[in-house]
């Protein structure tokens, strides 16, 4: 084969590959995908947009070269041509590039100015997070929870110490799946107060074009229409810390009645929790249930930190086990550390009831040799918050 004919066919196939690529590729999996609202789905065109100008370009510049390459070659005796500027090429290969920034800046700014359009919002929610679960607060509705992983341990912890996949087979939502979802109603424009208690973190829905940092001492702002009642994933985007991959988000999106019968709901847990915790004061736990209750409580939300041996991870989480905090310390210090948190590790006052911290309290200073034979009840809880 002639060496011509070979530039022939190398050409053709970087032109048809660079065709190719801006057409069938765009509905396979390595595209960007759509998303639930519209907001969304204008990133999605102005992605697409972009995709098909460099494309596009690609084409042209790649075409133009591959041709000047063959029909102007040495061996066909072409004589490059001696010049030295051109006042008509510069002026033409300055303003095409002008021409194609404005025509890609005209739909991204209307874009990027709908996505920062907070007015007249049906909902407003406020999203805090905090190593390393997110919590979420209902304005007007007296509603606020955290949102937590529920992806068991075993799942992702080999427990044997080794790293041949001998650990708990991975679930369907793995380090996906969250206790409790945010919900919002359909079709209702939810706006996003979103900040931090502690590190930068970064509150991402892919399927809303909803991305937005949580930096502690700042309030940013996001909204969403979502059209379709359904559940939609997302995570954490910033590395915040040594479990930033363990903090899903988990949005429910109902109908309109199916959001009321929610609110009802939650209001009567609330009630309900509220009686609980009237009722635990005068309740007196045994040793057995407290330690039970407080292991639990422990690998929950402790253990992530302090380790389930309570070796902790020195110097950033120190250990537990022999520590004087749980075992020479006052209980009421112990008791106000595991309520409104010190340095890196947060408060807990919010997320846990009374009978769980007074049986993590316990549990903290009973177990792995510990053995201070210290009962905490949740009378004892109350008294130290000055509180509840």
């Amino acid at each position: 084969m002639s060496r011509g004919n070979q530039s022939w066919l190398i050409g053709a196939w970087l032109f048809f590959t660079s065709l190719f690529s801006s057409s069938a590729w765009a509905e396979t999996q390595l595209n960007l995908t759509k998303g639930a609202t519209a907001v969304s789905r204008e990133v999605y065109d102005l992605h697409m947009l972009a995709l098909y100008i460099c494309t596009a370009i690609g084409v042209v510049v790649f075409g133009i070269m591959f041709w000047s390459m063959v029909f102007h070659r040495k061996s066909k005796g072409a004589k490059a041509a001696d010049f030295h500027e051109s006042t008509k090429v510069e002026i033409l290969w300055t303003a095409i590039p002008i021409v194609i920034l404005i025509a890609m800046a005209i739909p991204a700014t209307s874009t990027l100015i709908d996505m920062e359009n907070n007015d007249d919002s049906d909902l407003t929610i406020q999203i805090t997070g905090s190593q390393w679960k997110w919590h979420y607060k209902y304005f007007d509705q007296n509603i606020e929870f955290y949102s937590v992983l529920s992806t068991p341990r075993e799942q992702y912890e080999n427990q044997n110490g080794s790293f041949e996949g001998n650990g708990a087979e991975k679930g369907e939502n793995y380090l996906l799946e969250v206790d409790r979802h945010l919900v919002i109603p359909v079709n209702k424009k939810v706006r996003f107060l979103i900040t931090s208690d502690d590190v930068i973190h970064a509150w991402w829905i892919p399927a809303f074009a909803v991305k937005q940092d949580a930096n502690p001492g700042f309030i940013n702002e996001a909204w969403t229409i979502v059209d379709e009642p359904g559940i939609y994933r997302g995570q954490c985007a910033e590395l915040c810390g040594k479990d930033h991959g363990f903090m899903p988000i988990v949005v429910e999106v109902k109908s309109a009645a199916d959001y009321d019968t929610w609110l009802n709901e939650q209001h009567a847990l609330i009630a309900q929790a509220a009686n609980a915790e009237k009722a635990s004061l005068s309740a007196s736990m045994s040793k057995e249930e407290l330690m039970q209750l407080g292991e639990t409580t422990y690998m929950a939300y402790c253990a992530a930190c302090h380790q389930p041996t309570g070796l902790g991870l020195p110097p950033m989480f120190p250990a537990l086990k022999g520590s004087a905090m749980a075992t020479t310390g006052k209980i009421a210090d112990h008791i106000d550390m595991v309520l409104n948190g010190k340095n890196a590790m947060p408060g807990f006052g919010k997320q846990l009831s009374l009978k769980e911290i007074a049986a993590v309290v316990t549990y903290e200073r009973n177990a792995w040799g510990n053995d201070t034979g210290d009962l905490v009840q949740s009378s004892d809880v109350n008294a130290a918050s000055g509180s509840k």
